[in-house]
C-alpha cells in the first residue's frame, strides 16, 4: 500500500469496505418464540392430521429450524440484534467507516437491511465511561453495509482493545415468505422430527433437491 494511501486513511476510509475493520461480533437479542411455519403447515408436512398431542414439541422444532435457516443464509426471518466492536485502527480517516458483518440486504431497495440502535465508545476516564454518539453524527450506508460517522472525539480510550461499539438489528427479510425457503424449512423440520439422535447405525445420504439445494441460490457470496 502506498504512503499516500495511508495518509488518505486507506484502507479504513468511508469509501472502502475491504478489509472489514471490526474486531468481534456478538449476538445480543433474538426472537425465540414467534412461529414462522404454522402448525397447519407442519402437521400437513408430517401427515399428523388432527393429532395435537405433539404441538408443543413441533413448535420447539420450528424455532430451531427457523434459526438454522437464518444462520445459514444470513437473513432475518425475524429481527436479530447484534453488537459489533472496533479498534482504534478504524479511526484512520474522516469520515469514519465502520463495517458491519455480512447480512443479506432487504430485496426491497427502499428498505434498509439493518436498523442502527446506537453508536458508542468508551472514553479515557479511569474507569472508562460509555458515551453515546448523537444520531445526527452518523448514518447507515446500505450500498456498503456500513455505518459512516462524521467524526469521533479524541477522548476514546486508547488502552482498550476495541473501545468503539455499534448495536444494530437486522430487519425481517421478504425472502422468508418465498415458497422455496419455507419448503426448505419444512424439509429440515421433517429431518429433525424423524432423527432424534446425534448418531445413526448406517450412513445417511442427502436427497436430491434437499435443504441445501433449495437454499443455495439465496446464500450470499461473500468476497
Amino acid at each position: 500500500m502506498a504512503v499516500t494511501d495511508v495518509l488518505a486513511g486507506l484502507p479504513f476510509g468511508a469509501a472502502t469496505r475491504n478489509p472489514f475493520n471490526y474486531s468481534k461480533v456478538e449476538q445480543i437479542g433474538r426472537d425465540n418464540a414467534t412461529p414462522w411455519l404454522t402448525l397447519a403447515e407442519i402437521t400437513n408436512q408430517l401427515n399428523l392430521f388432527d393429532d395435537e398431542s405433539q404441538d408443543a414439541y413441533l413448535l420447539g422444532l420450528e424455532v430451531a429450524v427457523r434459526q438454522a435457516i437464518e444462520d445459514y443464509l444470513g437473513l432475518s426471518i425475524f429481527p436479530v440484534s447484534y453488537r459489533v466492536w472496533y479498534g482504534l485502527e478504524s479511526l484512520a480517516a474522516s469520515p469514519v467507516s465502520f463495517d458491519l458483518p455480512e447480512v443479506s440486504q432487504n430485496v426491497n431497495p427502499t428498505l434498509a437491511g439493518v436498523t442502527i440502535t446506537s453508536v458508542k465508545y468508551w472514553n479515557d476516564n479511569f474507569p472508562p465511561v460509555s458515551v453515546t454518539v448523537a444520531v445526527d453524527q452518523y448514518f447507515y450506508d446500505p450500498s456498503g453495509n456500513k455505518v459512516i460517522v462524521s467524526t469521533l472525539p479524541t477522548e476514546i480510550n486508547s488502552t482498550m482493545t476495541a473501545p468503539i461499539y455499534i448495536d444494530y438489528s437486522t430487519v425481517a427479510n421478504p425472502l422468508a415468505s418465498y415458497a422455496v425457503i419455507k419448503q426448505a424449512g419444512l424439509l429440515l423440520l421433517t429431518h429433525l422430527y424423524n432423527n432424534r439422535s446425534d448418531t445413526v447405525e448406517k450412513k445417511l445420504e442427502n436427497i436430491p433437491f434437499g435443504v441445501a439445494t433449495l437454499l443455495r441460490s439465496y446464500k450470499p457470496l461473500v468476497m
